[in-house]
């Protein structure tokens, strides 16, 4: 048995902003650290080599930090937000300062593997603290705030990576998080004040082994799936059954455990069944338009990268305006209704991206972003209050990381899903040219290159105007698929109640 601490939160309303940016600054470090190696991996290359394996840098970091999230979510309303907060950014910055000194590809990966882990504390917790400090009115708004800090790191880590690697050392990209880390972890120390009550616990180690164990299998091969193998494979196949086993054990063992790591009842209700199908379609969105929409801008439309990158940002100042008018209306209306409001607009934002073609201008593109921000913010920030509402502090920790768990396995499934249907695409298309371009095509998809990023004669060749077509009906090929994963939130959302009497926990 095990002495831990359970009973409510409360933040000052003095100590509420201080506690807020320094969640922002820790939930930004995450984000940053999911992107901002991409425009340095030259540069790690050439110093480390094993360019096979780089990869990897970005797999293992997401993986470790999708799998440890509902195991922090369940210590969390065991021991309290503060200590699994302080635990995942120091191991968080642990990761960093061991990746700033790796000495070789291998020692990189691993290095990146326990900066996730920490990372996989920092972004739950994040959410929790707000849950727990934050009116049912202003969450919407304040967690619309940290929405955002994701959206801008996606844009800006590439450019802030490769400003690194060209003018400092790529070492620097970890060696950053330290001083911004510690600033966020003093201002935590001082201003954030949990009060908490004794009591016993058991923690059921067997099952965090096997719910991070086999959710790391599965994720494992949708990451890796077409990539480092082929999906009717043996490797793919083996991880697959592996995966699949040790979930169903899991799942008997939470059956009789007597506090488990991640209890049944959060499947079984309607509310966190529907909220939690939500999170999935935002996290299939989010990877979905981070991943494409540059690639459309850049390699269709011809556009650099810092005007792609623009053109994304209006999905992050789309977002935060939303979710701050949302807490008005879900006061009005309800939560389920709000969100279905934003699911709507979210449908017409994936409309709007499906109609994009190849001679669109990029104001066109970025409006598409803005509306799919506005949905998102409509319709994700009402269904995460609505969670955190649904349960008590002993079980929002809980609740809040199944979301942000699904939303993760969103994102493994939505990149596996997507990457497919692209290179599916091209490969059609690269298979079947014209007949004078036959034999002129590169064999690979790395044909692409030719005209991402491409300058000079060489972008206005008739082979690059081809790949070009085949790049526009890939994406569109990637946006007729974000179109399918805004209805199916419009459906997850009509499973949750609509009253809000139904969403107490009994």
């Amino acid at each position: 048995m095990t002495t831990t601490t359970t009973s409510t939160s409360v933040g000052l309303r003095s100590e509420r902003g201080p506690v807020l940016a320094a969640v922002m600054l820790c939930t930004g470090l995450v984000a940053l650290d999911s992107t901002v190696i991409a425009t340095a991996v030259p540069s790690v290359v050439t110093d480390l080599g094993g360019f096979a394996q780089f990869p990897w840098l970005f797999s293992i970091y997401l993986l470790t930090q999708a799998v440890t999230v509902p195991l922090y979510g369940k210590l969390a309303d065991l021991f309290g937000r503060k200590p699994v907060m302080f635990f995942g950014i120091a191991v968080f910055l642990l990761g960093s300062v061991l990746c700033g000194l790796a000495w070789s590809m291998p020692a990189l990966i691993v290095f990146r593997a326990l900066q996730g882990i920490g990372a996989g504390a920092v972004q739950p917790m994040s959410i929790t603290i707000i849950g727990d400090m934050y009116s049912v009115e202003e969450r919407a708004r304040v967690q619309g705030y940290v929405a955002s800090v994701w959206g801008v790191s996606a844009v800006i880590g590439p450019a802030i990576g490769g400003l690194f690697a060209d003018y400092l050392t790529w070492r620097w990209i970890f060696f950053i998080n330290l001083p911004l880390g510690a600033l966020a972890a003093w201002m935590l120390l001082r201003r954030f004040k949990e009060r908490v009550s004794t009591s016993s616990h058991k923690i059921d180690y067997l099952g965090a082994g096997l719910l991070v164990s086999g959710s790391s299998l599965l994720i494992l091969g949708l990451l890796e799936g077409g990539l480092a193998w082929d999906w009717v494979s043996a490797p793919s196949l083996v991880i697959f059954a592996a995966g699949l086993l040790l979930v169903v054990a899991f799942v008997l063992v939470e059956r009789r455990a007597v506090e488990p790591i991640l209890p049944l009842w959060v499947f079984r209700r309607r509310m966190l069944v529907g909220g939690n199908i939500v999170g999935l379609a935002v996290g299939a969105l989010l990877i979905g338009l981070t991943s494409y929409v540059p690639t459309y801008t850049e390699g269709v439309l011809g556009t650099g990268a810092l005007l792609a990158g623009f053109a994304l940002a209006a999905l992050t100042v789309g977002w935060p305006l939303a979710a701050t008018v949302s807490g008005r209306i879900y006061m009005r209306i309800g939560f389920r209704d709000t969100a279905l409001i934003g699911s709507g607009v979210l449908v017409a934002g994936a409309v709007l991206c499906v109609l994009l073609t190849s001679k669109a201008a990029v104001w066109q593109v970025a409006a598409a972003c803005f509306v799919v921000g506005v949905g998102l913010g409509l319709s994700s920030s009402p269904t995460i209050v609505a969670l955190q509402s649904s349960v008590g502090w002993d079980r929002r920790g809980v609740v809040t990381a199944t979301h942000m768990f699904c939303r993760s396995l969103g994102s493994a499934v939505g990149a596996a899903a997507m990457g497919a249907i692209s290179n599916a695409t091209l490969s059609d298309r690269f298979a079947h040219p014209p007949a004078a371009l036959t034999g002129k095509l590169p064999t690979t998809l790395d044909a692409t290159s030719l005209v991402l990023g491409a300058q000079g004669p060489a972008a206005h060749t008739a082979t690059a105007a081809y790949i070009r077509r085949a790049l526009s009906d890939a994406t569109h090929h990637v946006f007729l698929s974000l179109l399918v994963v805004a209805a199916l939130a419009v459906v997850a959302l009509l499973l949750m109640p609509r009253r809000a009497q139904e969403l107490t926990f009994d």
